[in-house]
């Protein structure tokens, strides 16, 4: 039982690092705005799924790599994921139970949250006003491949055996 525990965990670790090495990924200036949040994707599926392995204690943890990785100044993105993890875990149960298109809604949602609180962050530290109806297509991207996410996250859970 104890070594599935840690098999567990390393693979919710594996997936997550795999996400953050590809949110690190420098894209375009043309093509940023489709860029998905796949950390914040991965990270959401096993919040829903398994909120008792990961809480807002390692969402605050993966925020502060992801910050020291983006090179963002310390703390934004630890705010936005614990922020996000809390909403998530509030309601996980809600959404748990919803069919995988109301899911992706929920998830547009949060990645619409997340973007616009990166944005008050940037004209609060930054002092600059980038707003754009762009901002949506990034959140669109989340919540259509927050299907893909899903399934595959879950193939990768009942394979391992992951609870």
């Amino acid at each position: 039982m104890m070594g599935n525990n840690r098999f567990s965990i390393l693979i919710i670790w594996l997936t997550l690092l795999i996400g953050l090495c590809v949110q690190i990924i420098p894209w375009s200036a043309n093509y940023n705005m489709f860029k998905p949040h796949l950390l914040m994707l991965i990270m959401a599926y096993w919040l829903i799924a398994l909120p008792h392995r990961i809480g807002m204690g390692m969402a605050f943890i993966l925020g502060i790599v992801l910050d020291l990785f983006s090179g963002s100044i310390l703390g934004i993105h630890a705010f936005i994921f614990s922020c996000m993890a809390y909403l998530l875990l509030f309601k996980f149960q809600l959404i748990r139970n919803l069919a995988l298109w109301q899911q992706a809604i929920v998830i547009f949602a949060v990645s619409l949250c997340y973007n616009f609180l990166v944005f008050l962050f940037q004209i609060t530290i930054y002092r600059t006003i980038t707003i754009s109806p762009l901002i949506l297509i990034s959140s669109c991207v989340d919540g259509l491949l927050w299907i893909v996410i899903y399934l595959f996250l879950r193939i990768i859970r009942r394979n391992f055996a992951i609870n």
